[in-house]
Formats: C-alpha cells, sequence, structure tokens
C-alpha cells in the first residue's frame, strides 16, 4: 500500500451518493463532484424519466464532455445510450432529455 497517494495536493475522491444533491429543473439533480482552481469542474447529473432541460444548454465558456452511465441520454437530435461518450466544443448547444431516466458524468475541462 502507498498512504502517500492520499497526501498529494490536490488528489481528491468522493462517493457520487456523498455528494450535496442540487434540482436544477424539475426531475434534473446536479452531483457536484469536483472543481478546479482554474474552473473546470465534474459532475453527475441524474434525469428521472420524461424530464428535459427547459432551453438550451449552451456550452460555454469552453466544452462539455459527457458520459452516460446509465439510461438513454437524448440530446434534442438522438439517443445516446449507457457507454456512450459525448463531446460538445464551446459554443455548441444541445437540449438534454431523457424518455428512459439517465445518469451522465458531465466534465468542462474550461469550467
Amino acid at each position: 500500500m502507498h498512504p502517500e497517494i492520499l497526501a498529494q495536493p490536490g488528489y481528491t475522491s468522493v462517493a457520487v451518493d456523498e455528494a450535496p444533491v442540487k434540482e436544477l429543473f424539475p426531475g434534473i439533480r446536479l452531483r457536484p463532484l469536483w472543481t478546479g482552481e482554474n474552473g473546470a469542474h465534474a459532475n453527475v447529473v441524474e434525469f428521472d424519466p420524461g424530464s428535459t432541460w427547459p432551453e438550451r444548454d449552451v456550452h460555454e465558456p469552453g466544452s462539455e464532455e459527457v458520459f452516460v452511465v446509465s439510461g438513454v441520454f437524448n440530446d434534442g437530435a438522438r439517443d445516446y445510450p449507457a457507454g456512450t461518450f459525448i463531446h460538445a466544443p464551446a459554443g455548441s448547444w444541445h437540449v438534454p432529455a431523457t424518455a428512459t431516466g439517465c445518469t451522465l458524468f458531465v466534465f468542462y475541462p474550461e469550467g
């Protein structure tokens, strides 16, 4: 074992179930996992079945990286099943929704 790994500056972990929950919209919850010094951040977003983001979700100031952990995510154009990775460049947009419910890991490398 190497316990010194955990003493490294910035090295962190969090259990998703222990992350605070913030309701963004009805049926859509955010669990913040990590925020970096430059504004980068990682979250888990949970969608109940039949939930829809009420407006365009514009990716600013940088890109959005999405991994579909479970369920089926729809970006307003097509369905993405669990195991799918999506890169949305800065300035792009989508309208997140799901018929079945889904859980996403979402990373913003530039804040």
